[in-house]
Order: C-alpha cells, then sequence, then structure tokens
C-alpha cells in the first residue's frame, strides 16, 4: 500500500467501485469530501442581509416586538412567563396553565401559529421550574406586531379547547 509522503496529500490510487473500494490511510479517509460550499456562500449572503440592515437596528425592533408580546400576552390570566433576565433574547417561553406544552404546540400549529415546545435542552433549567417543558414564541426581524397577535389568539383558542 502507498504511503502519503507528506501529512495531508490524498493518494490517487484510491477508488470505489462494486468490485473493490479502496480507502485512504487513517486519519485522511476520514475527511468529508466536497466541502459545504452552499452553506458557505448562504452564510455570506446573510451577513450582507444584516448589515445592511443593521445589527443594533435588528436589536432595536426584536426587543420593541418582545415588550409587545408581553403587553399582549402576559394579561392572558393563565400564562405565567418563565424568565425574566433584564437583558434577555427574544424569546418568551411560558407556561398556559396546568396544559402540557406539546398540546399548546399541536393547537397552536392548527391554528397556523408555529412555536417551539419541550425542554429546549435546558433540562436543569426546567427542573429549577419544577416544569417538564415550556411553550415558546421565537421572535425575530422578520415577525410583526400581527403576528404577535396572532400568538395570542392562539393561546386563547388553547384554553377553549381545554375549558
Amino acid at each position: 500500500m502507498n504511503q502519503c509522503p507528506l501529512p495531508g496529500w490524498r493518494r490517487h490510487d484510491l477508488s470505489v467501485t462494486f468490485d473493490k473500494t479502496i480507502y485512504n490511510e487513517i486519519p485522511y479517509k476520514f475527511e468529508a469530501g466536497t466541502p459545504n460550499i452552499a452553506d458557505t456562500i448562504g452564510l455570506g449572503a446573510a451577513i450582507d442581509y444584516i448589515e445592511t440592515i443593521g445589527i443594533d437596528r435588528i436589536s432595536t425592533y426584536e426587543s420593541e416586538l418582545y415588550l409587545y408580546a408581553e403587553e399582549t400576552i402576559l394579561p392572558i390570566d393563565e400564562v405565567t412567563l418563565i424568565g425574566c433576565a433584564e437583558k434577555k433574547g427574544s424569546v418568551f417561553s411560558f407556561k398556559l396553565k396546568d396544559i402540557h406544552p406539546h398540546d399548546v404546540g399541536t393547537i397552536m400549529d392548527m391554528e397556523g401559529i408555529a412555536i417551539r415546545t419541550g425542554h429546549m435542552c435546558t433540562q436543569p433549567v426546567m427542573k429549577h421550574f419544577g416544569v417538564p417543558a415550556l411553550s415558546r414564541i421565537s421572535i425575530g426581524l422578520y415577525n410583526t406586531k400581527a403576528d404577535i397577535d396572532r400568538a395570542a389568539e392562539g393561546i386563547k383558542k388553547v384554553l377553549e379547547v381545554f375549558a
């Protein structure tokens, strides 16, 4: 078997056929192949887009929407906000009465409203708050106050179903 003369060199006799496969030596045989070119180009386009708008403008807009969500959703008696850090991201995590978050998510999905439900990869936080899971509205640059209003209506629909 030919040895690669320098680290990182690739052998030229590697091949894959139905009869035989010739692998490179370790560690080179574990290389992923074609680099993720499309996502790299997409990331560059996303960065250009964000720079065009301005990260500070995006942050301000998302913060304003989050405050609107608090003003719109927290008055619903059965909603309990989880997480109230002073400078938190624009995610609105909540409990809804004694209704399991998966039920909340299913009903809101049927209303055409996408939310996240589950333990959000934060099981220690769930344990701290004594909940098996949460519902979460994620607010971004692409959202509007109308989206927040629809989320509030979706929460009210969930409460109707479980009344």
